[in-house]
């Protein structure tokens, strides 16, 4: 048994409506998603942090993505980090890590 894992759970909201593109017949789908964490600073008062991920999703998932989000849906993603290195056409090296989605609910229900 391996004890090595990947993996990312957040509860949170997008801050946009999800970027939807299709290649080759197989969709995708990309947005940002807003984690909102509160805790009392040193002199306890009590303070918001938000934190934006990138998150992306592939075939049924972002067809799932394309019916069920919109900016603002209070979603459970699971999923793991993907990182992404490219060397621009400057000759600038660039990376960034993104949220790859195994699974999302929206856990508000769209009216």
């Amino acid at each position: 048994m391996s004890t090595m894992r990947n993996s990312v759970m957040l509860i949170g909201r997008p801050g946009a409506e999800p970027e939807i593109k299709t290649f080759n017949n197989n969709k995708v789908a990309r947005f940002r998603i807003a984690v909102n964490e509160s805790r009392k600073n040193a002199n306890g008062e009590w303070v918001d942090n938000t934190q934006w991920f990138p998150i992306v999703a592939w075939g049924s998932l972002a067809e799932r993505v394309e019916k069920h989000v919109t900016k603002g849906t209070l979603l459970a993603i699971d999923g793991s980090l993907r990182n992404n290195e490219w060397t621009d056409d400057k000759g600038q090296r660039h990376s960034s890590t993104e949220i790859w989605i195994s699974d999302i609910i929206p856990l508000i229900a769209k009216n």
